[in-house]
């Protein structure tokens, strides 16, 4: 190409949308990145989400699209299916959904009525917003059970599953969460939903990358569909997918389109068969395993210097912590952490006295720092870390000293995706 037919670089067009890319860049790599919904993508996952396909329209299914010019997304959309078909054992995946809750809001489209009884985890005891909490669209729509855990170990209350089920007869019953630390039963959840017969949905956004290792048990062949962001564990691009049973795919493909939305994101459904394919080789389940090892080491860690831990552990990628006894609300330790260069979000607790948007818990997670090659010394020394932190959240020599050996560490660590 003649140098003076090129196009101006986004340098040149916007250089403060540039420069905030850079900052952020610069963000993820000098932090400890704690946020259990967040991860890395790989440079090749980078390139096929930021690609020329994201220029075209493909309204309906491969093979059946409503416009022409569909040969290679078809191609991309097909294999993109195929690869999560094999790697998760299941009939038939949708990735059409723009993302998680849209997904969810297939869900009730295929099956439920409007006001239609449903059932979810409650939002302050870990369940999700779009699992029938009062503020979202889903709680509104329909008429939502909450089901709740036990006061004495923090785990999910199937006495209560199942009597809230027998009384409520709900057309839905959801099993997933965003703030639970434990191994979910879908066992239980299955045998619940066949006593009421109910519809069972796993929403498995947050372990969908733990299934797919074999590191979580798999809801697939259990749950009539399951649902999942494609980020995450599963270090893939930001979107959904939906898992069902094979009598079920109509009805979940009809109410994702035209149902809900238009045209997929096929930049997306690249980076999401670019993931799928990633998640298939070995190293990946390496890396699920050691998420699952660092979330423990990390958490026995922070137990031994005195933080209370919702359930007393973890089984999974995440750990809640309950800051009531470190007597410091769960934001002011969040904002010192990021501070000093650690970032997780403050979060409610089970039985939370405080609000929402000022409550008593943190939420940490190890996907992104496992993905960056940390172990089981650095899970040591981010605990001490966060205690010198907790300990002295307004001290700002503390947080920029600390902000100083994170980033040194991080220099032995470079993320994936970011050039050096």
């Amino acid at each position: 190409m003649n140098e003076s037919n090129r196009e101006p670089t986004l340098s040149v067009v916007d250089p403060t949308i540039a420069q905030l890319i850079a900052d952020e860049e610069r963000r993820e790599t000098v932090k400890l990145r704690l946020i259990p919904s967040e991860n890395y993508v790989s440079r090749a996952v980078l390139e096929a989400s930021g690609s020329v396909l994201t220029n075209k329209y493909s309204e309906g299914y491969a093979n059946k699209r409503y416009y022409e010019g569909q040969q290679i997304v078809d191609e991309i959309e097909n294999l993109a299916c195929s690869r999560l078909c094999e790697l998760f054992g299941a009939d038939h995946v949708n990735v059409q959904p723009y993302s998680g809750s849209p997904a969810n809001l297939a869900v009730y489209f295929a099956f439920c009525q409007p006001h239609d009884p449903i059932m979810g985890l409650g939002l302050p005891a870990g369940g999700h917003l779009t699992h029938g909490w009062n503020v979202s669209i889903t709680g509104k729509y329909f008429q939502s059970h909450a089901y709740g855990v036990r006061k004495e170990d923090h785990r999910i209350d199937f006495a209560e599953v199942r009597a809230l089920a027998k009384e409520h007869k709900p057309k839905l019953m959801w099993c997933g969460t965003t703030a639970y630390p434990r191994i979910l039963e879908f066992d239980k959840f299955r045998e619940i939903a066949d006593e009421v017969g109910a519809v069972l949905a796993a929403d498995i956004a947050h372990i969908s990358g733990l299934v797919a290792a074999g590191v979580h048990p798999s809801p697939i062949g259990i749950a009539d569909v399951v649902t999942s962001t494609t980020h995450k564990t599963f270090r893939g691009p930001r979107g959904g997918m939906i898992f069902c049973k094979k009598e079920h795919a109509k009805a979940i493909n009809r109410a994702v389109f035209p149902g809900l939305q238009g045209g997929p994101h096929n930049h997306v459904t690249a980076g999401i068969a670019v993931a799928a394919k990633e998640a298939s080789m070995p190293e990946f389940k390496t890396y699920a395993q050691n998420v699952v090892d660092n979330a423990k080491v990390l958490a026995e860690a922070l137990a031994g210097k005195g933080f209370d831990l919702v359930t007393g552990g973890t089984d999974n990628h995440l750990i809640l912590l309950d800051l009531t006894p470190k007597n410091v609300p769960g934001k002011v330790a969040a904002q010192a952490l990021d501070k000093a260069g650690i970032v997780g979000n403050y979060n409610s607790v089970p039985f939370d006295p405080r609000k929402p948007f000022d409550p008593s818990g943190l939420r940490i997670g190890t996907p992104a720092i496992t993905s960056r090659g940390m172990g089981k010394d650095e899970m040591l020394k981010l605990a001490d870390w966060m205690d010198r932190v907790v300990a002295a959240p307004d001290d700002d020599a503390l947080l920029t000293q600390v902000a100083r050996e994170v980033e040194e560490l991080c220099r032995s660590f470079p993320p994936p995706g970011i050039p050096a």
